[in-house]
């Protein structure tokens, strides 16, 4: 099944069409058409032809991306691109009727991205839930990896924040880069709520052409006060980005990670004759102050670049084995009392095994640098705090 295409292509394509007709050379002999006589003086006068201004200027000096170069062509430019491409191009066969239906498709998915994509139709079952873990590292920072948006989480979340209020840690990292994204905004608020103070504006969901808008709001005191760090990666969309927007918002949270995917939207999945399904963006998450979520995503306050197939791996790992010796360095072996009496010495027997190694450079350990980023935040500011003050 053919896609339809959008009218102001079909417009286009019909002007360009009638312009080829019309330079046809096939048919020199055709007079054309007479004019039709002018109205009489009382008719209103016709409309005024639009000027040829580019829609969106460039800059003096400034290089042409192909979006701007084409964002700075007229309507008439428009039609005349298209044109002498037909009459001109080395592969005639490339501008087919389909192949313009495609391009058409293609270009407006690129231009409104990360708002639309094709994507293949899920397989039942095929989906895995994304669970809650809790761990206290170094006896003084909470860590919690939220996982997906669900009353079972959150549930557990509640747990944890209970946990590092009775034994009193300060500081709390909130992992959500195993968040999966979803659509469920009053549990997305839940999660706010457990942080935010009372009375504040979450954030708001509206679609077009609709003027009620649902604002969400916290509405009760925080479950957990203290120094916040929030973890994101290339792969952190919708309700996570709403999440670590929020918090940096109403509890100065640092953001630590990599840039988001920009995705703070909620999306319907509208399927194809093929069984593919067309996910469009259809209602916008909204910030207080108008912050932006939607398409930038959420720029961290510390930068740190690892690779996403390395953020995966670690991801896997901490949720296996746990999250501590991932974090913190393994102190090498030293000499000691109980090796002089074993008659042993653990420095030599680490320098044997590394010279066993037949010189091959040994693999370095697994680590989350970003969570140690997080880690070595939380120790400086508890350090800065401890700090007497000048007299």
């Amino acid at each position: 099944m053919k896609l339809p295409v959008a009218p102001a292509l079909a417009a286009l394509l019909y002007a360009s069409s009638a312009l080829l007709c019309a330079q046809d050379p096939a048919s020199p002999t055709e007079k054309p058409a007479e004019k039709a006589p002018m109205p009489p003086a009382e008719s209103p006068p016709a409309p005024a032809p639009k000027p040829l201004k580019p829609t969106k200027p460039t800059k003096p000096g400034e290089p042409l991306t192909t979006r701007s170069a084409v964002d700075s062509l007229t309507d008439a430019e428009l039609d005349q691109v298209i044109s002498l491409l037909k009459e001109n191009y080395i592969n005639p066969e490339a501008l087919a009727e389909d192949d313009l239906k495609r391009a058409t498709v293609q270009g407006l998915i690129d231009r409104i991205a990360p708002g639309a994509r094709i994507v293949e139709a899920p397989v039942p079952g095929s989906s895995q839930a994304s669970p809650f873990r809790a761990e206290i590292l170094d006896a003084r920072i909470g860590y919690a990896r939220l996982g997906a948006t669900v009353p079972g989480n959150v549930a557990e979340l509640d747990a944890a924040l209970a946990n590092f209020t009775e034994k009193k840690l300060g500081a709390l990292v909130l992992d959500l880069r195993a968040t999966p994204p979803s659509a469920e905004f009053e549990q997305t608020a839940e999660v706010c709520r457990r942080f935010c103070p009372k009375g504040k504006v979450l954030f708001s969901v509206k679609k077009p052409n609709i003027k009620q808008e649902q604002i969400l709001t916290s509405k009760d005191d925080p479950k957990y006060r203290g120094v916040m760090v929030v973890l994101v990666d290339r792969d952190t969309a919708g309700n996570a980005e709403i999440i670590a927007s929020v918090l940096r918002m109403h509890v100065r949270a640092m953001v630590i990670g990599q840039q988001t995917k920009g995705e703070a939207v909620e999306f319907a999945e509208l399927p194809l004759a093929g069984g593919k399904l067309l996910r469009v963006a259809v209602a916008e998450v909204g910030l207080p102050d108008n912050v932006a979520v939607f398409p930038g995503g959420v720029k961290p306050d510390l930068v740190v670049e690892v690779s996403q197939e390395t953020t995966n791996e670690v991801l896997k790992r901490e949720l296996e084995k746990g999250v501590a010796e991932l974090v913190f360095e393994t102190e090498r072996p030293r000499m000691n009392e109980a090796a002089l009496v074993a008659g042993t010495n653990p420095e030599l027997d680490a320098l044997q095994a590394l010279q066993k190694a037949r010189g091959e450079r040994p693999k370095p350990p697994l680590r989350d640098t970003v969570l140690q980023r997080a880690v070595d935040f939380i120790t400086t500011i508890a350090i800065y705090e401890k700090k007497p003050a000048a007299k």
